[in-house]
């Protein structure tokens, strides 16, 4: 692999991504059933997204990244303005920034809405969603996906290094997301992106992305236990492993989605929306327009499945057989706030760095 290479890898990431959460935009909510009707099958086109999706309530338009993409993007862009290596204060100012000047910013998830709150109040965080007089903390805070979708660019930024993928990946999941299952879960993701970008894109490599998922959901775990907290509830990887028997033993779209959805869930949770991604990756075999499709259509919190599993398969595959002209349609949507090539070029050169200081290259 040669630099060119690599920043190619990691503009395709950034890309698939974002075009899997504008194309999962106007059905994020739906029913498998009412997106199949709805577009004839798979979701293979964008459109405005209605008020009864949470990016049209927010005044999302037609090809533009909703919330999860563009926290990406503003990641990303600390990441390489920190030359590769974000603190924790860093990434903190990176995330109130993108509250303050994103136009996106208009809806949070629970657990980053809580935390955001209490930054800017000056408040306790360690009290957010505390029950009572307890330490506990509310079902669900702390334990969404809004670490692991917005996740991805530590893994570019450290290609085929899982560790220092998921060391980066934790200083991303706090405050917000300091639970176990949510850190195993970002960590997942950010070493399937690592691993995938410097895997030879043929269908017999594609185990060694998704060993990386599993490896790096293992690290994840591992950290949350010395670092964070414990929380009760479903475990990453046990769902991790069922979303990937599923994609195994799958026969047609339909029966993938249906059983992942009833077996493994499509909801914000982490243990949920996050496993289907990785799944959706298994079962399409990483073939870029057929993830982001079914990432799409899968129902519920589709923008950010097809974020998390657009970024892994852009990462190893590229953007082989996605449309031109739907390529172009986005980038134009989305160029006002963010320039894709300036990002990869940014995250590429530090990527390269990393990777020739691990002896490669």
């Amino acid at each position: 692999m040669n630099q060119e290479q690599l920043r190619e890898r990691i503009q395709a990431s950034l890309t698939l991504a974002g075009m899997g959460d504008a194309l999962g935009a106007p059905t994020e909510q739906w029913s498998i059933d009412e997106i199949a009707a709805h577009f004839g099958g798979l979701v293979t086109r964008f459109e405005t997204p209605t008020p009864d999706t949470f990016a049209g309530v927010n005044g999302g338009l037609r090809a533009e990244v909703t919330d999860d993409a563009s926290q990406m993007y503003y990641l990303a862009r600390a990441l390489v303005a920190a030359e590769g290596r974000l603190d924790q204060a860093g990434w903190v100012e990176c995330l109130l920034d993108w509250v303050r000047t994103s136009p996106k910013a208009g809806f949070m998830g629970p657990s980053t809405a809580g935390i955001v709150k209490a930054l800017q109040e000056g408040t306790d965080l360690a009290s957010v969603g505390v029950i009572g007089q307890s330490r506990r903390k509310l079902t669900g805070m702390g334990t969404t996906n809004g670490a692991a979708m917005r996740v991805a660019p530590a893994g570019l930024v450290h290609p085929g290094d899982l560790a220092a993928a998921c060391e980066q990946a934790f200083v991303t999941c706090m405050p917000s997301h300091d639970t176990g299952v949510a850190i195993s879960a970002a960590c997942s993701i950010a070493a399937a992106v690592s691993r995938a970008l410097v895997t030879p894109p043929s269908p017999d490599a594609l185990g060694e992305v998704l060993a990386a998922a599993v490896e790096g959901a293992t690290r994840g775990e591992a950290i949350a236990r010395q670092r964070a907290r414990d929380v009760a509830g479903p475990r990453y990887l046990a769902r991790l492993e069922a979303a990937l028997a599923i994609a195994a033993q799958a026969p047609d779209d339909r029966s993938f989605m249906s059983r992942m959805e009833g077996l493994v869930g499509n909801s914000v949770l982490a243990a949920e929306s996050v496993p289907a991604a990785v799944g959706i990756v298994a079962y399409t075999g990483g073939d870029p327009m057929r993830t982001i499709a079914i990432g799409a259509s899968i129902g519920n919190d589709t923008d950010s499945i097809a974020t998390m599993a657009g970024a892994i398969a852009g990462a190893w595959r590229g953007l082989a057989g996605v449309p031109a002209a739907m390529r172009a349609e986005f980038e134009t949507a989305n160029r006002a706030d963010f320039d894709l090539d300036a990002i990869a070029a940014g995250l590429g050169g530090l990527a390269w760095r990393h990777w020739q200081e691990r002896g490669h290259g």
